[in-house]
């Protein structure tokens, strides 16, 4: 067990409030059954294949899916990056998340959406994301592979925090967005599409931060099971999605 990742005690006390209450029988050690979950996503394994040190896999999927579906993992991202406070910058992004043929194999008919859009990449999801200026993850939204940058962004304008400005490629350029921003009162530093008739300016010196937000997308695909997505409901690939964000930019702060 000691050759095995745990989270350490600090990181665990900070998400341990966030878990449901026990009813009957004692649950399993959270310390362990949570680590082997992060392990499982880390690494990209299926659950059959995670080390015997953190007990019977089926525990550790059962308690990935029940509270996936309680909304438990979504609470502690938030609660974690809402104790960051308002930030003074925010950028805006999108990335694509190929799906593998196990996560396409259900009928596309149904009652709740599976998030897989067939582009010219083949079947994908798309991850759009809000960070802060330090590139931390704030807000993220998991769609269809096909939907627009635009789209995403009206879909995340509500849940916005208040800033000074929000950097965003040209691929946000667009009149409506821009005014949404100041209305929220939001400086938009986005520059403008080459086929645009009248330019608008920018600060440039600013623009050279989008970057981090790039740096994330990248922390994130660290994650095997995030780079690749295997999970067939969009609501249990958005928990692994969350738990990354979580591990890799929250706990620690």
């Amino acid at each position: 067990m000691s050759d095995l990742f745990l989270l350490s005690e600090r990181q665990f006390q900070r998400i341990r409030p966030y878990f449901p209450l026990s009813h009957g029988v004692p649950r399993v050690d959270d310390l362990r059954v949570v680590s082997g979950i992060i392990y499982v996503i880390k690494h990209g394994l299926q659950w059959k294949d995670a080390p015997s040190g953190y007990g019977p896999y089926k525990t550790l999927y059962n308690r990935f899916i029940r509270w996936s579906r309680l909304g438990v993992f979504n609470r502690i991202f938030a609660a974690l990056a809402g104790q960051a406070g308002e930030p003074d910058q925010l950028m805006i992004d999108a990335t694509h998340l190929k799906a593998h043929r196990t996560a396409a194999s259900l009928l596309k008919k149904g009652l709740f959406s599976r998030c897989i859009g067939r582009t010219k990449g083949g079947l994908n999801s798309k991850l759009h994301a809000v960070t802060d200026g330090q590139g931390r993850p704030l807000v993220l939204l998991l769609s269809e592979g096909q939907m627009s940058d635009y789209k995403g962004a009206a879909l995340l304008l509500d849940s916005l925090p208040k800033a000074k400005h929000l950097l965003a490629d040209r691929g946000y350029d667009a009149d409506w967005l821009r005014k949404a921003l100041i209305d929220k009162g939001i400086t938009p530093c986005i520059p403008s599409r080459q086929n645009r008739k009248i330019q608008i300016d920018y600060d440039k010196a600013l623009y050279k931060k989008r970057h981090k937000v790039e740096n994330m997308f990248a922390k994130l695909k660290d994650w095997r099971r995030i780079h690749t997505r295997y999970d067939r409901c969009a609501h249990t690939f958005f928990s692994a999605i969350l738990i990354a964000a979580t591990v890799a930019f929250w706990i620690n702060q």
